[in-house]
C-alpha cells in the first residue's frame, strides 16, 4: 500500500544507520489542494507518533496546502491542529458550484481561523522544535492583475515561457519564503528564482498563509503583505508545486507526497519534465501506490473538480472515506519502521532525472 523512494544519499544513510526520526532535518508539504486528504493519516501518524519526542530543529517546508499542513504541524497540538483543517477544509460547502474567488477567500480565511484558533499563531512563531515555512509566489505584471482577462493572458505566456524553461518565468515570479527569525533552513534553486526570506511577525502570517493558497483564478490573491514590498502575492505551488529545490541542511528530507508524480512548478503538470535527481540525493518520499489509489472512492486521488463533479453530501463522504483509509498508510510507516523493512525502499532514480 506504501511507497518508499530514497536518493543514493539518503539510502546509504539509512542503510548505515537504520530509519529513525534522528535522521531527517527537513520536511517537506507539497499543492495540490484536496489531494492531501490522501495523507491525513500519515500526517497523523509522523507527527502524532513518529516525531513526537523531537528535540532538535526540524524545518517544515510547505507551499499552498502543504504550507496550511506546515502552519499546522508548527503549533503545540499538531495532531489537534491538522484534524481541525482537515474537518473544515472537508467540510467546505460554497454557495453555488461555480463561486465567486471572494468567496472561496473568505471560507479559506475561515478555515485557516479555526485551525489556527486562539493562540496558533504565536505558537508557530515560538516553536522551538518545528519551524514552519511557507512559499508564496510574488506575482509580477499581468499575472499580478485581479481583471480575469489580463490575469488569463499573463497565465497563457507563462504556460509558453514555461515550456521552453522554468527560468523563463523569472520576470513574473519571484519566491517568498516566511519563517520564524530562529530558522536555520539553508536552499537553493537550479532555476534561480528571485528568492527572499521574510521573517513571520503577528501581522503577516496568517496573510502568507493565504496566499501560499490563492490559486490564480481561483482565489483573490493578497495585496501588500505587511513587511513586504508592495504587490501581489500568489500561491507558492506556481513555482514550487512539488519543488525541485536543494536543501543543505545536515540530515535527511522527509517528504510524504499523494503520488510518485513529481512535478517542480504548478506549470509543469502537464510536462513530462521530471525534478532533478541531485535535489532528491538526500529526500525520502512516502507516498501510495497505485494498487491503493485504485480502491480509493472514484479510483483517484481528491482534487478541486470534486467540488464541481459532485454534490456536497457525496463529495463529503468520499473525503471522508480517503482519510478514513489514510490510516491503513500510517499502519504500513509504522510496520516498516519497527521491522526497519529496508529491502522496499526503491531508488530516487524511478521518480527523477538524472
Amino acid at each position: 500500500m506504501l511507497e518508499i523512494y530514497a536518493g543514493d544519499s539518503a539510502l546509504k544513510t539509512i542503510k548505515a544507520q537504520g530509519f529513525s526520526e534522528q535522521l531527517f532535518s527537513s520536511f517537506l508539504g507539497a499543492s495540490g489542494g484536496p489531494k492531501w486528504f490522501t495523507l491525513f493519516g500519515l500526517d497523523k501518524y509522523v507527527f502524532g507518533e513518529f516525531f513526537k519526542d523531537r528535540e532538535q530543529e526540524l524545518n517544515l517546508v510547505g507551499s499552498s496546502a502543504g504550507a496550511f499542513r506546515a502552519a499546522c504541524f508548527g503549533q503545540n497540538d499538531p495532531v489537534s491542529a491538522i484534524g481541525r483543517l482537515a474537518k473544515h477544509y472537508s467540510e467546505t460547502v460554497y454557495s453555488s458550484n461555480r463561486p465567486t474567488p471572494s468567496e472561496i477567500t473568505q471560507k479559506a480565511r475561515g478555515i485557516l481561523d479555526l485551525m489556527l484558533g486562539d493562540n496558533g499563531v504565536n505558537e508557530i512563531m515560538s516553536n522551538p522544535v518545528r519551524k514552519s515555512h511557507f512559499i508564496v509566489a510574488k506575482s509580477n505584471g499581468l499575472v499580478a492583475s485581479e481583471n480575469k482577462l489580463a490575469q488569463g493572458l499573463g497565465l497563457m505566456s507563462s504556460i509558453v515561457r514555461n515550456r521552453v524553461g522554468r527560468k523563463n518565468l523569472h520576470g513574473q515570479y519571484e519566491r517568498y519564503i516566511f519563517q520564524p527569525a530562529s530558522s536555520k533552513l539553508a536552499l537553493s534553486d537550479p532555476d534561480d528564482f528571485a528568492t527572499t526570506i521574510t521573517h513571520f511577525t503577528t501581522e503577516n502570517l496568517k496573510d502568507a498563509l493565504i496566499a501560499s493558497g490563492s490559486i490564480p483564478f481561483v482565489m483573490e490573491g493578497i495585496q501588500d503583505i505587511p513587511g513586504c514590498p508592495k504587490g501581489m502575492y500568489r500561491d507558492g505551488g506556481i513555482i514550487d508545486y512539488h519543488f525541485d529545490l536543494k536543501f543543505h541542511n545536515p540530515g535527511l528530507v522527509l517528504y510524504p507526497h499523494f503520488s510518485a508524480n513529481i512535478k517542480a512548478g504548478w506549470f509543469d503538470k502537464n510536462l513530462s519534465r521530471k525534478v532533478r535527481a541531485e535535489n532528491y540525493d538526500n529526500v525520502v518520499v512516502i507516498c501510495p501506490s497505485a494498487e491503493y489509489i485504485s480502491k480509493l472512492p472514484r479510483q483517484k486521488i481528491p482534487d478541486r473538480n470534486d467540488f464541481t463533479e459532485l454534490d456536497p453530501t457525496t463529495r463529503i463522504k468520499h473525503w471522508r472515506e480517503v482519510m478514513s483509509s489514510g490510516d491503513k498508510l500510517a499502519e504500513d510507516f509504522d510496520q516498516f519502521i519497527h521491522k526497519q523493512k529496508l529491502d522496499i525502499i526503491k531508488p530516487m532514480s524511478a521518480l527523477t532525472r538524472p
